[in-house]
């Protein structure tokens, strides 16, 4: 068991000190890991230190964090700055109860989202973490319909090939066939799904491309309470970059039949495509909005859902007279002020620049990846990198290969993609591509 004095301790926080070997197998006995079974079939590469864009691994290697540890960490690991954040909040509180209490830390990220965030979202409920910033944000949709008087409004419409998390609410309006939680269909509740969005980011938008999403909306207007999407970026559904001007067609139909419009911005939103949030790219501003993710910099779990002060009154109308959620951890302390640190981190740097210079070098490091036989698409939009093949990758020889050449990815399905630390540099960003390439090449 680990143990030891403080020496001992400050080895094994550094990286030395563990037997990877034990450390996987003390893992395989306990853990569960995200979409694994009970013990994982592919052994976890154990981590035992992270700085900058560099992850130590418990073998003495060390890979780049290609991932930002799935989307989160914009500014790499240890950043001075949020580190500082936290010591500076530790100094007056880690955690206090939201019910009741307020506190600086909250109060100052909530007027920071308002003041960064489409415009007419005013309100901001701070949640643990994306997926149940998605259930909130369903609540003060369905809430809305009741205090509105229109409680026959009970579902949602929303489009294929998106993911909005693992609860239940959320995962009745992921893919219900290419998502990951097809087996608990005939217990969610059912939604309404149009064709995932047309035309690609880029692409000239026509009217066609959005018919059966207006036809759905025109047919089922009296039973919707809201609809949901990914702006521009769907990710885990696919990793399918559309065009803004379907965005902005669908904000039109929403206010054209009275229906809330729902912004998953977990994965969008500070800066990753480009713009800071997702809705930037069409110019529009939705009714409740979810960021998560790369809130907090990777330092701590934290989401908020944001609304306007309509949803709110509406809201507040329902029967309840007040929206029926508060997690124990809401408004953590310590989440809040290093959030509030990383966006102001975010805002002070040339982000849009950084973002496009790493586009620029996503594009040009995968363009060889396009030519091989086993790649159907290469596509790549801000700060994300994809190679979709032709079959699934195979995970576990993907990986080894990855991390042989000094990179940590986690392929899925037919995808192999990148979303770099915004600080990642030439050097890393030339890594990156090349071992993507390299595993492309390896396809069987």
């Amino acid at each position: 068991m680990a143990g030891g004095g403080p020496d001992a301790r400050r080895a094994r926080r550094s990286g030395r000190g563990w037997d990877h070997r034990d450390l996987v197998e003390r893992d395989r006995k306990r853990l569960w890991h995200p979409y694994a079974p009970m013990p994982a079939a592919v052994p976890p590469v154990p981590v035992v230190a992270a700085a900058g864009t560099t992850l130590t691994l418990a073998d003495g290697r060390q890979v780049i964090d290609g991932m930002s540890s799935w989307w989160a960490a914009i500014h790499g690991h240890r950043h001075p700055v949020l580190d500082e954040a936290v010591r500076t909040q530790l100094e007056s509180m880690a955690h206090v109860m939201f019910g009741g209490i307020t506190h600086p830390a909250a109060v100052e990220l909530a007027e920071l989202l308002v003041e960064i965030a489409p415009g007419g979202l005013e309100h901001v409920f701070l949640a643990d973490s994306g997926s149940v910033s998605v259930e909130v944000a369903v609540k003060m949709a369905l809430q809305y319909a009741r205090g509105t008087g229109h409680p026959e409004r009970t579902r949602l419409l929303t489009v294929a090939s998106g993911y909005h998390g693992d609860t239940l609410a959320a995962m009745s309006v992921c893919d219900p066939v290419t998502g990951m939680h097809s087996m608990f269909n005939d217990v969610l509740p059912a939604q309404l799904f149009a064709p995932a969005p047309q035309p690609r980011y880029g692409e000239t938008f026509r009217a066609q491309h959005i018919a059966d999403f207006a036809e759905l909306l025109t047919a089922h207007r009296h039973e919707i309470a809201a609809v949901i999407l990914e702006p521009v970026t769907q990710g885990a559904g696919g990793m399918r970059f559309y065009s803004p001007d379907y965005l902005g067609e669908v904000r039109r139909l929403c206010d054209e039949h009275h229906v809330l419009l729902i912004a998953d911005e977990i994965a969008t939103g500070f800066g990753r495509t480009g713009k800071l949030f997702g809705c930037d790219h069409a110019g529009i501003s939705p009714d409740i909005m979810c960021v998560g993710k790369a809130l907090t910099g990777g330092y701590l779990s934290m989401a908020a859902t944001l609304c306007t002060a309509e949803v709110a009154a509406g809201v507040s109308a329902a029967e309840s007279g007040a929206l029926m959620h508060g997690p124990t951890f809401m408004a953590n302390p310590l989440a809040a002020a290093t959030a509030t640190a990383s966006i102001r981190l975010l805002l002070s740097r040339p982000w849009e620049a950084e973002i496009a210079a790493i586009e620029e070098f996503l594009r040009a490091g995968l363009a060889p990846a396009a030519a091989l036989a086993g790649v159907a698409e290469v596509r790549v939009l801000g700060a994300i990198g994809v190679i979709e093949t032709t079959d699934p990758v195979p995970v576990a020889a993907t990986q080894e290969l990855l991390v042989d050449r000094g990179v940590w990815l986690r392929p899925f399905g037919r995808l192999l993609y990148t979303m770099p630390p915004y600080i990642s540099g030439e050097e890393e960003l030339r890594r990156i591509t090349g071992a993507m390439v390299a595993a492309a090449e390896a396809l069987p």
